[in-house]
């Protein structure tokens, strides 16, 4: 399971008064709680910081890579500020968050992904909006998929993002993802998924039980990749059970460790 650690994220209240203060150590130790704690790449945001933005990624990316040759994901709807922190970037292999099928945002983003060998998260949006349904989602990663594809990113490079909507406000979108995911995984079994895990409980009390039940449940479904909060311990002794469940872990070989480490929460 590919985990993408979320914390180091603007729109976050918590921590994004370090971002603003330069508080390089409370970033630091963000950091390396979440690797700790089962991340394999770093999401970094900094799109709260407006005409601010371009400078604030280029402090946050000097910030973790000073200290950590870890991956990270570089997550902004602005091409120049993605295009910035590409060319900082010093770790491991990094993630481009995100592309759509939007014309504007897919040629601003497409030349970046080999000029930098990025992997890329790929969202099924395009012109038209955000679909109602799993099958127009489907066409749209199908679209996306191909024109990635002919550009010469390879399948293992490409995340498909289903487009998780809380199901407070449809109860139908929790199954919009799941069906979503199925039918990407049926035709591409190379394409990896990628979704924002906790956007289904958006507007919901107890948030953690609905994230834990939506994580089985896309596992299940064939995602095998996800931005969370690694700091869930709850969360993450699902994750690790259902790898084990579902087949993902050799001999549980993982599990037991995780346990043996006191890293499951019963």
């Amino acid at each position: 399971m590919i985990i993408v650690g979320e914390k180091l994220n603007s729109t976050l209240k918590v921590i994004r008064p370090a971002m603003e203060n330069r508080d390089e150590q409370k970033v630091i130790n963000l950091a390396k709680r979440q690797i700790e704690a089962g991340a394999s790449y770093l999401d970094l945001n900094t799109a709260m910081f407006g005409d601010a933005e371009v400078e604030t990624m280029e402090w946050l990316v000097n910030t973790v890579q000073g200290v950590m040759n870890v991956p990270l994901t570089f997550d902004s709807p602005n091409p120049k500020v993605i295009k910035r922190a590409l060319a900082l970037n010093k770790n491991p292999k990094p993630m481009i968050n995100s592309i759509t099928a939007e014309t504007e945002r897919f040629e601003g983003i497409a030349p970046l992904l080999s000029e930098y060998e990025a992997s890329v998260i790929a969202l099924c949006m395009d012109d038209s909006g955000m679909p109602e349904t799993a099958d127009d989602r489907f066409k749209i990663a199908d679209t996306l998929i191909e024109n990635l594809t002919k550009l010469g990113i390879k399948l293992d490079d490409i995340y498909i993002d289903p487009m998780v909507r809380p199901v407070g406000t449809g109860s139908h979108y929790g199954i919009i993802a799941l069906d979503t995911i199925r039918s990407v995984k049926r035709k591409f079994p190379e394409v990896h998924i990628m979704c924002g895990l906790s956007n289904i409980s958006f507007g919901l009390p107890a948030r953690k039980l609905v994230n834990q039940v939506f994580l089985v449940s896309c596992m299940n479904a064939g995602m095998d990749g996800a931005i969370l909060d690694p700091l869930d311990k709850k969360l993450m002794s699902f994750l690790y059970a259902s790898e084990a469940v579902l087949g993902l872990d050799d001999f549980c070989v993982n599990y037991l460790e995780k346990f043996r480490e006191g890293e499951l929460e019963v």
